[in-house]
């Protein structure tokens, strides 16, 4: 609106400066190279107007000519931009639907177009990663680092591949290279992190832990629990030349995370090293009703020198009592009755879990009692065998494996703090009859079938006493034949399983070779005390 109001005044304004010059008449006269012009002034300045236009013309088109190279050039190298800019697009879109041959041609393209974009570099890099040439990979990451804009990008790479190549040391220097350069990275931080950790390097790690927490890349609490495990796996490592060390090393890390097992544990050892049984007894206490564990179970049984072991269950049952809904209360319990040959006390510990498909420590606790009590060795043998074939306990666990002891990494993954004590997935809601102890199910290699469960309880059965025993007594063997191969199988299958090994009883010296020469060997009668 308003460029049509200025069009309309300009209008206006001009006819009224012809109107205006029409109604003054006047000569005007020009005498150049012996010639005389006149004319009026009205057409004079016709005149001159129309020689000022046919002027700019020309110059305009003079300046059209003039600057038509540069025009063009500008114009081609614009054209190949945008060219580069659809070839970058579209080769990411490769890279990212996984299209190898695509991603190398727009890759070409985007480099002849853009050799200088920092995208074309990545695109190039990414291009040969999925082609699989890792020697073009590395080639197109390390001219990265040449530029200021792509020397983490470039860092980045190189780490990835050193990563792919299981090469510990660059990954290492790489990931150092990167938190140096730009702490606030999270993947610089996190990944030197683990490196230190899995590397056993605590006090690197602690520090990188210190860089991470500043920059935010951790959560307070994360932050607090990750260190806290650092300080613990440090003073394991100092505990033996500096005690001392390692006592303050776990007490930091009890304030961070009072319910670390691993620190209240060896912090309750050291402080009773040190005669410091009420501070010990209190520590392992607070740590035990936070996360009850057999270790700290064990550790406040010892945690008073010069105890009788029926004054260490004493201790025990008190423990137990601040946890009355844990399996661990009773289980710590029944270890000490049969420390002390309380065994009424044990089995009332244990009663309570007997029913319903109990593990395999209870399972092997129950062995111990009948073998001190009564010396029943068929019972014993009974509960052992039931023990192999229990529900598993709580262990240490992480990424699916599972240690005897706690670590602070993850041997799998490299994670800090990895390692719960939790029962197997595959042990939850498996009963007593259904979990066996065989590596799969199906045929073996030589097209037999597997030996089914009666055989495989057989087979346990016959491997606690040996053979030699029928041939040495010249009784014949009536019971059924069974298929030696499957039974042998079931018998190999057992050292593979992660069923915890029965402890013997303190007064119990074993089973003899002559007691099991006297013992009965019969099939049947074994079953007739397993049914029993």
């Amino acid at each position: 609106m308003t460029r049509i109001l200025f069009f309309i005044f300009f209008i206006v304004a001009v006819a009224l400066g012809l109107a205006w010059l029409a109604d003054r008449p006047g000569m005007v006269t020009v005498e150049w190279l012996g010639y005389q012009i006149e004319t009026s002034a009205f057409v004079a300045t016709l005149v001159l107007v129309a020689l000022a236009a046919v002027l700019f013309i020309v110059f305009a088109l003079l300046r059209y000519i003039w600057t038509r190279p540069t025009a063009v050039a500008a114009y081609m190298r614009e054209r190949k931009k945008q060219q580069g800019h659809e070839a970058l697009s579209r080769g990411l879109l490769a890279i990212g639907v996984g299209d190898r041959a695509m991603a190398q041609r727009y890759a070409g393209i985007a480099n002849r177009n853009l050799p200088s974009e920092p995208l074309t570099a990545l695109l190039r890099a990414q291009a040969a990663q999925l082609k699989g040439d890792r020697v073009a990979a590395r080639r197109a990451f390390e001219k990265m680092l040449d530029g200021p804009e792509t020397q983490l990008l470039g860092v980045r790479g190189l780490f990835l591949e050193a990563q792919r190549s299981n090469d510990a040391d660059a990954a290492q220097t790489l990931a150092e290279q990167a938190v140096e350069r730009d702490p606030k990275l999270a993947w610089g931080v996190n990944a030197l992190l683990d490196i230190q950790a899995r590397n056993g390097d605590w006090e690197g790690a602690l520090k990188t832990l210190a860089i991470a927490r500043q920059n935010g890349h951790l959560k307070a609490d994360v932050a607090n629990r990750r260190r806290a495990v650092l300080l613990t796996a440090e003073a394991h490592e100092v505990e033996a030349f500096n005690p001392d060390k390692a006592l303050t090393l776990t007490n930091e890390a009890l304030r961070l995370a009072p319910s670390l097992v691993p620190a209240g544990e060896q912090a309750g050892r050291l402080l009773a090293a040190k005669a410091d049984v009420r501070a010990a007894s209190r520590l392992l206490t607070k740590t035990w009703k936070l996360s009850p564990h057999p270790d700290l179970a064990v550790a406040y049984a010892f945690a008073k020198p010069g105890l009788s072991p029926r004054e260490r269950l004493k201790r025990v049952k008190q423990l137990a009592d601040l946890t009355s809904g844990d399996i661990e209360g009773p289980i710590a319990v029944a270890n000490a009755a049969i420390d002390a040959q309380d065994w009424a006390e044990a089995r009332d510990a244990l009663a309570p879990y007997l029913e319903a498909a109990p593990s395999a420590r209870i399972c092997t606790l129950m062995a111990r009692v009948e073998a001190g009590e009564h010396s029943d060795k068929g019972r014993e043998r009974e509960w052992l065998a039931r023990a192999v074939r229990a529900p598993r306990d709580r262990a240490w666990i992480a990424d699916g494996y599972v240690s005897e002891r706690w670590l602070p990494v993850s041997p799998v993954s490299g994670a800090i703090d990895a390692f719960e004590w939790k029962a197997p997935v595959d042990a939850i809601g498996r009963g007593d009859d259904t979990l066996l102890i065989e590596p799969g199910a199906g045929a073996d290699d030589s097209g037999e079938e597997r030996a089914s469960v009666e055989d495989q309880e057989s087979a346990v059965v016959v491997d606690v006493t040996p053979d030699a025993t029928e041939e040495k007594s010249g009784k014949a063997d009536t019971s059924p034949k069974r298929d030696k191969t499957a039974s042998d199988r079931a018998v190999k299958t057992e050292p593979e399983a992660p069923a915890i090994v029965p402890t013997r009883a303190p007064d119990d010296p074993g089973v003899t070779q002559s007691e099991e020469d006297e013992s009965p060997t019969s099939l049947e009668r074994l079953r007739a005390a397993q049914i029993r």
